[in-house]
Parts: C-alpha cells; structure tokens; sequence
C-alpha cells in the first residue's frame, strides 16, 4: 500500500470537505468551490462530482484543488491533517531493490532514454483523450446514464496525469528508476490506446466491451460513489 491508497481508504472526500470549511448538507451536496455557485452543485461522498462544472475526483484531487498542491504534497497534507499513518516505503520496496532494480539497470543508457521517451508519449496520448472523455461524455444530471468512456476517465486520469508530473519532473539519475516501476501500467495505456486507433474506444483494456456484465459492475461501482442510492 502506498502513500495514496493508505489516505483513500482512510478519508472520503466528503470528510475532507467538512475539515477545509466547505459545509455539506446531509444529502451530501455542496456549493462548489471551483465555480460561482450559487445553489448546491457539487456531490460528496467516497469522491466527488460537480454537476454544474463537471469537476471530479478523489479525497486527493479535493485538497490538490483547493491548496494549490500538487496530488503527492496533497496526499502528505491529509495524512498530516487526519493522523494517517503511512506504509513502510522501505519495507515494501526491499524485493524491488534486490532482485528487479538490479537486472533493469543493464539497459544501455541510450536504449532506456528511448523507452522512457516512448512511455511518455504513451501518457501524453493516453491522457488527451481521457480528458476529451471526461469532457463529453460526462452526464449532465443525476439520473443520465453514465458513459463507459467516462467511467474510464474518471478511474484512470488522476493517475496517469501522476505518472506523467514524476516523470517530468525527477533528475536523470532517478528517472529509470521510476519509469521502471511503472512500465506495466504503461504497457496496458498503450494496449488501450492502440484500440482507440483502430477505432474501438468502446473496448477495454482486456478487449471486453464496456457494455459486458463486468464493466457495467464497474460503472456501477464508480457511480455508488457519487450519486445517493435513495
């Protein structure tokens, strides 16, 4: 468990609101801090959604957008606000370190500074189009059915737009590292994109289509979050 799981489970976004001064009524609805509200727009549980400027996200996302801070210094802030207590980065880490770290390290030098490129582009590519969904796919009330294309937004944007700030943002010497502990969740973007340029966005990344059984669950779940089953 990381830093970001150990806070998600600990703090929903509703309680996070109530702690930064933002009042919510007992239908979980809220003006919301991101536009001119007027009128409760904004609903608040496990995460939130707001229905008048489409803002979204976790627990994380919430502090990130009202401090000013970046999605880590966010998830520092609510474990130091809440007493959360974090993983052993350490601990966790120890089999990396020891066994996969050693055997990536023998990549030449030129052939990693391409595959990291190649990753980036990925992310770059990956993440454009889940914005585009997260923009026109979102439903325009609470009753309309929600879009897969959506769903799969919000389920992935936050933590691709993570992978990309760490991977722009670290020194040289640490960027194999990183990249390296990221590559398989690259691998599936990439598989996800590449459908999306044979023109099956509809396609998971297993190759199921959103409208099976499985997804349908999925969407479910993510909607459970946001929406009041009363």
């Amino acid at each position: 468990m990381n830093v970001f799981e150990a806070v998600k489970q600990s703090v929903t976004a509703r309680q996070a609101a109530e702690h930064y001064g933002i009042k919510v009524n007992r239908n979980g609805m809220a003006c919301c801090p991101f536009h001119d509200d007027k009128n409760p727009s904004m609903k608040l549980d496990g995460r939130y959604f707001c229905f008048g400027c489409g803002e979204t996200g976790d627990v994380i996302d919430l502090t990130a957008k009202l401090h000013g801070l970046t999605v880590r210094a966010a998830a520092l802030k609510l474990a130091d606000d809440f007493g959360i207590i974090l993983p052993d980065r350490d601990s966790r880490n120890t089999l990396y370190r020891k066994r996969i770290l050693p055997q990536l390290m023998h990549e030449p030098k030129k052939k990693q500074e391409e595959v990291v490129r190649h990753g980036v582009k990925v992310l770059l590519h990956y993440l454009s189009l889940l914005r585009e969904w997260h923009e026109e796919c979102a439903p325009r009330n609470m009753e309309e059915e929600w879009n897969p294309l959506f769903c799969e937004a919000l389920e992935r944007q936050v933590r691709v737009e993570y992978l990309l700030d760490e991977l722009t943002s670290c020194s040289a010497d640490q960027l194999w590292n990183l990249y390296s502990r990221c590559r398989e969740a690259i691998k599936v973007y990439e598989r996800r994109v590449e459908q999306c340029e044979r023109g099956n966005p509809s396609a998971d990344r297993s190759g199921q289509g959103f409208t099976g059984m499985h997804n349908e669950g999925r969407r479910k779940a993510v909607k459970a979050e946001l929406c009041d089953r009363t």
